[in-house]
């Protein structure tokens, strides 16, 4: 009786990688680079010598601030490249270059953001958690009382109140209306239209009502006001909500489909096979398991609509006072009281004090974004569903 001997693990290794090198090497026109083992030191030592280079060539030779850094920058990838293929080859040579080029494609889209924000608290923070500011209209502010502020005669009069609960009234409006529309329609496309004809040529007009200028929002709710009520009294809040809503149930509804098309046929499927009613299983089941991504995006959704300016130019003019009934007269929002703050001031002589306003109203404008923002991770973390027992 014989036994059979079975090689070694480490034999058999050795032996595959040998097989597989020997038929690399049979390839014509295929040359193996090879691999050296490197650090990220070299990388980080030339980034400080590329901000060195940057300081000097900005301090010392005045250059502009743009120029020095992409000179600085295109000297580190030359360098780096030829220092990482000279220690560990052009594949790790190559490698660094495209680290080098992530990073900065990364900081690039972060810079101007930062930019944005810095700028926008450093000019309206002062103003834009004052008191006054937060609980005073425009209304009997005339340039007289900001030439009074600006000789330092006077105390600074005028806030935004009128236009933070005009923001309010018009984007609850707008969202009153489109959710309901935006979601029904999502849940037909998802659950009953499928791919048939009035499916397809309600998702074309989604597509194209998602690329409308936002000015067109506006000319057609002007104009639809404008056949009910007349020219004269065509400017009101609800005709703002209206634009809105013509922007934001695109949204939501693509937003809403993609969100139902997620939930597993199966838990459909297991619902229908009990015996329960369609419309029931989607309100007990499809619905409650696509909550979470659901009020995420109609919160973004309203996000994405709140800082809109030139539709409501057009559809609820201006308005210095508050006014707190949608459906009648003129209101006003952050952005629009904005605009006008700075393309209008009360005194053009002494224009700081109405742009100091602008800035204010700009920085109220930003943080309700932000926090919609986290309102929409906060909803989409207690609404997920609940994977472990």
């Amino acid at each position: 009786m014989t036994t059979q001997l079975t090689p070694a693990p480490e034999d058999q290794r050795s032996r595959t990688s040998g097989l597989r090198r020997a038929r690399m090497d049979d390839i014509p026109g295929l040359v193996p680079s090879k691999v050296r083992p490197t650090t990220h030191r070299p990388a980080l030592l030339l980034a400080v010598g590329a901000a060195v280079l940057a300081l000097v060539l900005r301090l010392a030779l005045d250059v502009h601030v743009a120029a020095a850094l992409a000179a600085a920058f295109v000297a580190y990838l030359l360098v780096v490249y030829a220092v990482y293929r000279a220690l560990g080859g052009p594949r790790v040579a190559l490698d660094q270059l495209m680290r080098a080029l992530v990073y900065f494609a990364f900081v690039l889209a972060v810079v101007p953001l930062v930019s944005l924000l810095w700028t926008v608290v450093a000019q309206g923070a002062a103003r834009a958690f004052d008191p006054d500011f937060l609980t005073q209209t425009m209304n009997g502010v005339t340039g007289l009382h900001d030439q009074q502020y600006a000789e330092g005669t006077g105390p600074f009069i005028g806030g935004a109140y009128h236009a933070i609960v005009g923001t309010l009234i018009i984007t609850g409006l707008a969202t009153v209306i489109s959710v309901p529309i935006g979601m029904f329609t999502a849940i037909y496309l998802v659950e009953y239209g499928g791919t048939n004809r009035l499916s397809r040529w309600i998702r074309f007009l989604v597509d194209v009502m998602t690329g409308i200028p936002s000015i067109v929002a506006g000319l057609f709710a002007f104009a639809l006001f404008v056949q009910i009520m007349g020219p004269r009294d065509a400017k009101m809040g609800i005709a703002g909500a209206v634009a809105l809503c013509v922007l934001m149930i695109p949204t939501v509804v693509r937003n809403s489909e993609e969100m139902l098309r997620i939930v597993p046929n199966e838990l459909r499927e297991a619902s229908l096979a009990l015996g329960v009613p369609k419309w029931r299983t989607i309100a007990k089941v499809v619905l409650p398991t696509a909550a979470s991504g659901l009020a995420s995006g109609i919160t973004l959704a309203i996000a994405r609509i709140i800082g809109e300016t030139a539709p409501l130019l057009v559809a609820i003019g201006y308005a210095r006072g508050l006014n707190l009934n949608a459906f009648e007269g003129p209101m006003n929002t952050l952005a629009v009281y904005a605009y006008f703050m700075f393309t209008k001031p009360l005194s053009p002589a002494v224009a700081a004090p109405s742009v100091e306003r602008a800035w204010a109203a700009a920085l109220l404008l930003v943080l309700i974004v932000i926090a919609l923002n986290l309102l929409a991770r906060l909803v989409a973390r207690l609404f997920a569903p609940k994977t472990g027992r």
